[in-house]
Formats: C-alpha cells, sequence, structure tokens
C-alpha cells in the first residue's frame, strides 16, 4: 500500500466515507486549477454533499498531509488575496493594502479571510505550485484573486478582454514599452505579483501628441500613485527590477470591470472556521498566538448551564448524577456540532458554545430543550432543565488560558442573559430576535417571544430580551 492509500486509509476511519470518496477523485482526476485553494461550500454544492462533514474531511485530509490549508486575507473591494498565511497565528492586526483598490483594511475573520485547501505537491504536483510559470490570466484567477469570486469560464475571456487595453509577462530584469490609445475613462495601470497600481484619470480634449508614463516595478512595494492624461496615444514605459516576473495589466475601471469583480460566490471563512468543532479538536496547537486579538464583527453566543446541580448530587448521589451529567453533557454538544457551532469550553456543568448565525443557536436551543426533555421522560423524572442563554454582536478572538477564546461586552451579556433563565425557557436579545431567519423558525413552531427588560449584572443600562417559552 503506497503512502497516499494509506492516508486516505485513515481519512476514510475519521471522516464521511462518502466524502473521502469525492476528495480522493479530485486528486485523482481534478484539473489543475481545481486542486488549488479550494473552496469548499463550492465543492460541497457541486457534489450535493453536506458541508460540515466536507468541512471537516478537509480539515482531517490536511492534518495528515493531503493539503495544505492557508487563510488568505481578502479585499473587501476586488476580492483579492493581498496575503497568504499557512497558520493562523500569523495574521496580523495591522492594516492590509490593496493597490487594485487603493484602500487600507484592518482585516475581520468574517468576511475578509479566506480557508482554502492546496493540494499537497507531496501528493500531487499541480501548476500553482510553482505560480511564476502561470500564464497571466492563470495567475490573475489562481494566485491573486479569491475563491470568492465566481470566474465563470463561458464570461471571464470576453469580460477580460472587454475590461483589457493591454497586459504582459515581464521577465526579471527585462523592461517593456507598451503603446496605448487611451479612451476617456479612468484606466488602472495594474501589477498583481508586487500589488502596485498606477491610476490614470483620462480626461479632456483628446490630443494625437504622444504622451509618456514609466512605471518601476520592485521588491519595495511602491505606492499607489496616479496622473490626470488627456484621450489619445500613451507610451508606457515598464521597468521589472522585483527580481522576478511581472504580470503589468492596463485595465478600463469601467462597467466590464465592476461586472467581472462583482460576481462572488460563498467561501469558507474564517469566522466559520473557528465556529467549527473540528478545526477546534484537530487544529489546537494551530491556532491563535497568546498576543494576538482578532475582530470579529458578528458571532452568536449560547450558554448553558444545568439548574440545580448541586442538589441533584444530594438526592440521586454522585454516581447517578455523574451519569445525568455526562449524559446531558453528550446531548448538548453532539446538537452544537451538527448545527455548526463549537463549543469554546465547559466550565462545571455549564457550556459556552458559538454559532456564525443567529438561527443556528436558536434551533440548537430548541434541540437541546427537546434532548432533556426525552432523558426526564426515560427517567420518569423532570428536574433535568438545562438554562440558556442567546446573543449576538462584535467581539475578539483571543487566547486564553492556551485555548482559543472569545473576550468583549457580546460574551458578557451572553453569559447574563443565560443568568435570567430560571427554567428551560430560552433567554435571547434583540439582535438574535432581529434576525430573519430566527423570526421563521419560532413562526414555523407556533413560539410567540415574550419581550421584556432585564437588569443584567455588569451592566450599567436595562437590556431589552426576550423568552422563549
Amino acid at each position: 500500500m503506497s503512502d497516499i492509500e494509506a492516508q486516505f486509509s485513515v481519512l476514510k476511519q475519521t471522516a464521511d466515507p462518502t466524502v473521502t470518496d469525492a476528495i480522493a477523485e479530485l486528486i485523482g482526476k481534478g484539473e489543475d486549477h481545481e486542486l488549488n485553494r479550494i473552496n469548499t461550500l463550492d465543492f460541497s454544492s457541486r457534489r450535493g454533499l453536506d458541508e460540515e462533514r466536507v468541512i471537516s474531511a478537509f480539515l482531517h485530509a490536511s492534518r495528515l498531509g493531503l493539503f495544505d490549508l492557508t487563510w488568505n486575507v481578502l479585499c473587501p473591494g476586488c476580492s483579492g488575496v493581498l496575503d497568504a498565511h499557512d497558520t493562523l497565528k500569523s495574521l496580523r492586526h495591522e492594516d492590509y493594502h490593496c493597490g487594485l483598490c487603493a484602500c487600507g483594511y484592518e482585516p475581520s475573520v468574517d468576511e475578509q479571510v479566506e480557508v482554502a485547501f492546496t493540494v499537497s505537491p507531496k501528493v500531487r504536483k499541480i501548476a500553482a505550485h510553482d505560480p511564476n510559470t502561470l500564464p497571466l490570466w492563470e495567475y490573475y484567477k489562481q494566485v491573486f484573486w479569491s475563491s470568492g469570486i465566481d470566474l465563470n469560464r463561458d464570461t471571464f475571456s470576453s469580460l477580460a478582454e472587454a475590461v483589457t487595453l493591454d497586459a504582459l509577462e515581464l521577465p526579471a530584469g527585462e523592461k517593456a514599452v507598451l503603446s496605448l490609445q487611451l479612451p476617456a475613462q479612468f484606466i488602472i495601470a495594474f501589477e498583481p505579483v508586487t500589488h502596485s497600481a498606477h491610476f490614470i484619470d483620462v480626461q479632456g480634449e483628446p490630443t494625437k501628441e504622444r504622451q509618456q508614463l514609466a512605471l518601476v516595478y520592485n521588491k519595495a512595494h511602491p505606492p499607489t500613485g496616479s496622473i490626470t492624461l488627456r484621450p489619445g496615444p500613451l507610451r508606457l514605459s515598464l521597468d521589472n527590477q522585483a527580481g522576478v516576473r511581472t504580470l503589468p495589466s492596463v485595465f478600463i475601471a469601467g462597467d466590464a470591470l465592476h461586472e467581472m469583480l462583482g460576481k462572488r460566490r460563498r467561501f469558507l471563512t474564517a469566522k466559520r472556521m473557528l465556529s467549527n468543532q473540528t478545526f477546534r479538536d484537530v487544529f489546537k496547537a494551530d491556532n491563535l498566538n497568546i498576543d494576538q486579538r482578532l475582530k470579529i464583527t458578528s458571532l452568536t453566543f449560547l450558554f448553558t448551564d444545568l439548574k440545580g446541580s448541586t442538589a441533584l448530587y444530594e438526592r440521586v448521589g454522585d454516581l447517578a448524577a455523574f451519569d445525568l451529567v455526562r449524559a446531558h453533557f453528550q446531548a448538548l454538544l453532539g446538537i452544537i456540532s451538527s448545527e455548526k457551532g463549537a463549543v469554546v469550553k465547559t466550565i462545571g456543568d455549564a457550556v459556552m458554545a458559538t454559532f456564525v448565525r443567529p438561527e443556528h443557536a436558536i434551533v440548537a436551543g430548541l434541540r437541546m430543550r427537546a434532548a432533556m426533555d426525552e432523558l426526564n421522560v426515560k427517567r420518569g423524572r423532570d428536574d433535568l432543565v438545562v438554562k440558556m442563554g442567546i446573543h449576538e454582536g462584535p467581539c475578539l478572538a483571543v487566547m486564553l488560558n492556551e485555548r482559543q477564546d472569545y473576550f468583549g461586552q457580546t460574551v458578557n451579556i451572553a453569559a447574563r442573559v443565560q443568568g435570567l433563565s430560571t427554567s428551560q425557557a430560552i433567554h435571547v436579545t434583540g439582535p438574535v430576535i432581529d434576525a430573519p431567519a430566527v423570526a421563521a423558525i419560532l413562526e414555523k413552531e407556533a413560539i410567540t417571544p415574550i419581550q421584556k427588560q432585564a437588569a443584567l449584572r455588569g451592566i450599567a443600562d436595562t437590556v431589552l430580551v426576550y423568552e422563549i417559552p
């Protein structure tokens, strides 16, 4: 048995066999570009597979060495990859700059950090493993742009032709001259390898006199520049001092470019990965550094606690109580994972979990309540009660006590909201109730939330909360 066959044999023991077979087929028969920066959500959709099982399988496959996992910082404007990291520890606090959009961005893990998988060169060698050999447009598609742009083959060629005045491959140390006819539009001379750009505002009366512009590419990533020229001929001189091949491209910043860059599709975000149970279990050592603070603009927290556990121990004895508490944890943790959530930590009889969206937390909460009812029916008692609170908002992903955790007022409020519960009623906040998908779930279940003002410990103002009876 070869090493790769052995790896797939192990993968089938830890991941869904159907997904494992689909991954094996992709590695064996997929085209080169399909194995670079794989968009797991698109892979799931095209093959009719469950997203969570696909993500889990690719994570296990990466741990086995079949794929390299990368965290790509994206420009929210053009979806260009501003930087690629092989570990979350490398993600910086400070701004990342996009030359094409001439903007700087503080990375948020919500939609600005893409998690993608590329086949390991030890498993199969593909062109993207040596990106400097890729043809110009393949470099744009496979290296510069993220998997969040839908570069449809049927439309990409015509759009690329419509937006491009000229483009070329310029070897290291060489010079070139482009003779262009400038239209009365906004022009961007962009180079994706060095992420440098020069903006040309073409306006005024047309001229027949040849205009001049010289650009130098180097490793210093020269700042974005701009110039105003008139419609007419331009002699564009290019000098590649970057030490690597560059790909100077002259784009018309018009409707066709916006159409090309506007074709988006869903991709696996760092936020979703941090709320994935498999990632938390398998990649513990590859998480954040102790001094990292990653901004998340929206995350949903669910806190649970077992009501009256001390009295339960006294009533049924430690051994029986331990078995009950363990059964309660097994039910809760299984539900959290199946509803696209992840357990951050357990404290005594309490659970702290995160979900990417409020509706996932609501469904998990309702299922947890039903699971406790089933346990009580089996026992012939009704004293196994889980109190729950759900809140959504901004936070920071941090490392606390050698564990990836979360910090901020959103976390505090979620924990305090859970403390309002005295029965199996779930308490949630306004941002959760206001989510359209949550309203649809409650309507389907014929549940009418009860609105009330609550004073939360440590929170100055009263908070509007809703009881889910």
